[in-house]
Parts: structure tokens; sequence; C-alpha cells
């Protein structure tokens, strides 16, 4: 359960070893988390994210494998981390994603499928399960990272951008479904951020670190609103972005 503060005290992360998520776990772990779960498909990455959690607070920390290009174990993996923590959970993060290479995958049907699974279907399996649990239970939130490549599209990245931007609005009808539950959902919209996955990518005005994002998330979970941008500002570049008429928004995204 929360404390008194409204902070989490237990978390569940799918996608234990994203950067911006292990930031985001050390602060939260900082504050008053003491028990965390990270979930994902390379043990040595988890373990180094577990150690982190401790070494920032954490009492209890537990890792659960799975692999995202396989959304029918979605549900046991969520089953499993439900488990290993043994007690209620008040915090889920959804940071599963995959870059991947555009122009490379776009002309391959088997890796723009595998796209499509890891950063919009097997993230829709899990919150179906992560939706039933917290319902279930009473209580709890839901953090699922987006991107604001979701809010217009960018032909260099479709194939990352367009499996955002259908689970940023899936998550935006969710959250609707969750009204009066007790439990309630939240997206986050990080720029360009420098971390491993955007590793050789030329960074893009707004650039921002993993410690400034979890900065963001950390106060935007404090608050009630639906939409945590990062940078805060990027709320009204795009609110302009999305409105440009084609022609200009491809000379613009495609810099």
């Amino acid at each position: 359960m929360e404390n008194a503060f409204g902070q989490p005290q237990t978390i569940v992360v799918l996608g234990g070893s994203s950067d911006i998520a292990r930031a985001v776990v050390k602060k939260l772990c900082a504050a008053r988390a003491h028990s965390v779960v990270l979930a994902g498909r390379n043990q040595a990455l988890l373990d180094e994210a577990a150690a982190e959690a401790r070494d920032y607070g954490a009492t209890t920390t537990h890792t659960v494998l799975f692999d995202a290009t396989e959304p029918l174990d979605a549900a046991r993996a969520v089953s499993a981390c439900f488990e290993a923590l043994g007690e209620p959970v008040d915090l889920v993060i959804e940071a599963v994603g995959l870059l991947g290479k555009q122009l490379e995958y776009e002309d391959d049907p088997t890796m723009a499928a595998t796209m499509a699974i890891v950063n919009y279907a097997w993230p829709v399996a899990a919150l179906s399960e992560v939706r039933r649990r917290l319902v279930a239970q009473g209580h709890g939130r839901i953090l699922v990272m987006s991107s604001v490549a979701a809010i217009r599209v960018r032909r260099i990245s479709y194939l990352y951008s367009g499996a955002k931007a259908g689970l940023d609005r899936l998550c935006d009808g969710l959250a609707d479904s969750l009204e009066g539950t007790g439990v309630t959902l939240q997206i986050l919209r990080p720029g360009f951020v420098r971390s491993k996955m955007t590793t050789g990518e030329p960074e893009i005005p707004f650039t921002t670190g993993v410690n400034e994002v979890a900065e963001n998330v950390v106060h935007g979970l404090a608050g009630s609103t639906r939409v945590i941008w990062s940078p805060p500002i990027l709320r009204y570049v795009f609110f302009a972005l999305r409105h440009l008429p084609g022609p200009i928004w491809r000379k613009v995204a495609n810099r």
C-alpha cells in the first residue's frame, strides 16, 4: 500500500533493464519503495538493476524472465511478478520497447512484425493481466512508457512510432476503463533520451538524459495528470507539430 505521502512502496517493472525504468526505480527506492520485481529478457542486466534498487533503499528484490516476442506468455510473466512480490502491488511500470533499425527492418516482414509485437502486442497482453489483477486488489497505479514519437509518426521511425502510437491511444482508453476502480493509469511520453537504446543516434532538440526523465516521472506520479511529458515543454511543441501540414511536417520530421 502507498504510504501516507502517496509514494509507492511495492513496484513491478516490466522491462526492468530499461535505462529509464532503472532511473525511475532508483528514485522511488530512495524515496520509500522497499520491494521491487524486475522483469525482462536479460538476467545479467536484471541483476544489475536489482543491485541498484537495493543500493538505493529497496529491502527486497526479485527478477522474472520473459520474452517480449511471445505475447501469449505475457499473462504468465505478469502473474509471476505479482506472485514473487507476495503482497499488494502499488505501481506497475510497463517499459518494454524496441527501437530497432527502420531502414533495415521496413522491407523485412519478420522484423517488422517483431517491432509490432514487442512495442504493441506484448505490452497490450501484459496490461490486460495487470488491469485484471490491480482491479481485483482494489487499488494500484500503472505507468506506461510511450513516446512523443506516438503523437505524429515519422517516416524514419514508423515501425517504432506506429506501434507506440497504437499503444498510446489504447492506454488512453484503458485509463478511462479504470475510472471508479481505485486503479489509475498514466502515460509517459519522453522525447529523445540518451540511453543504450539510442546509442549512435544523432541528438535532436530537447534531448534529455534518463535522470531528467526520472525526475519528471516522480513529479508526475505525485499528481493526477494522465500524461507525463519529458521534458514538459514537449507538450506545447507537439501541440504545434501535430497540426503542421503534411509537406512541412515531412521536411521538419525527417531531418
